[in-house]
């Protein structure tokens, strides 16, 4: 399961498909474009700062990463950051307590995957929330069921 998600979150593509299907489906696309935008702007964020930190992934002697990655930079975790971000954008469509629990399935799995410190989840997680937080504020949301 733990490769699945990442497989998933990889560059937020898993996310950005979802949110697509959703905006192509949907009888009322309101919100779909800005969770879109909210998932690869809290990506980009991310990348960028884990290009300005520059802290290597974890290291164990013999034992490697359970996962390949992108690449060797660990904080933050862009795919918490993505995953946060469509957490708070997909909240009034699929649920808070089933998008918190991806966010939180997906932060474990980086951790049990070798490829993150705790504290690159935690920050990648704060990092994608803010950064959705930031576009729900930037215009009104109308609430919305599945795919209505």
């Amino acid at each position: 399961m733990a490769r699945g998600l990442s497989h998933f979150g990889e560059h937020g593509l898993g996310w950005l498909a979802l949110g697509g299907a959703g905006w192509a489906v949907a009888r009322n696309r309101g919100d779909w474009p800005r969770s879109l935008a909210a998932i690869v702007a809290a990506h980009a964020t991310g990348v960028v700062v884990k290009r300005l930190v520059r802290r290597p992934r974890p290291a164990l002697d013999d034992v490697p990463p359970l996962v390949r990655t992108a690449g060797r930079l660990s904080f933050p975790s862009a795919h918490c950051c993505s995953t946060a971000a469509a957490a708070v954008a997909f909240a009034p469509v699929f649920g808070r307590p089933l998008m918190a629990g991806a966010l939180v399935a997906m932060g474990v799995s980086r951790v049990l995957l070798g490829v993150h410190y705790p504290s690159d989840v935690l920050a990648g997680s704060a990092i994608g929330g803010l950064v959705a937080a930031g576009f729900n504020a930037a215009g009104p949301r109308a609430p919305r069921k599945a795919f209505s």
